[in-house]
């Protein structure tokens, strides 16, 4: 089972290098312009702290596996991991319901974040 913690780690710090991308994939140079400054600030805020957040808990997985699957504390911490991912693909459909196949895709790779932090727990 540390083999999916591990792998629960990576796959937080690529999403942390996707979210990092979003300035040049999502021309926020030229974009983000449009919106009022506190709205730009907020999104910019955002987005680096929800990397923050990917690192922190891809640093989690790589330093105390053991402790995650074996202690109460750490079944929660992967459940609530479990749920932000859950979460974030239940946001999908509020938010994206566009038929896209980006979008598509993006909604099964969340499904997976959901799935891989919840291995752990149920087995």
């Amino acid at each position: 089972m540390h083999t999916i913690i591990y792998i629960c780690g990576i796959y937080n710090i690529a999403f942390a290098f996707f979210h990092f991308g979003f300035w040049k994939m999502f021309d926020w140079d030229g974009d983000l312009k449009k919106l009022s400054f506190a709205n730009k600030g907020i999104m910019q805020i955002l987005n680096i702290q929800i990397c923050y957040y990917f690192i922190f808990t891809a640093f989690i997985c790589f330093a105390f596996p053991t402790e995650l699957l074996t202690t109460e504390f750490g079944n929660w911490f992967l459940i609530g991991s479990s749920m932000f991912w859950l979460i974030r693909t239940v946001q999908q459909f509020i938010f994206l319901r566009a038929n896209h196949i980006k979008i598509h895709l993006l909604t099964f790779i969340f499904l997976i974040g959901t799935v891989l932090f919840l291995i752990p727990v149920l087995f």
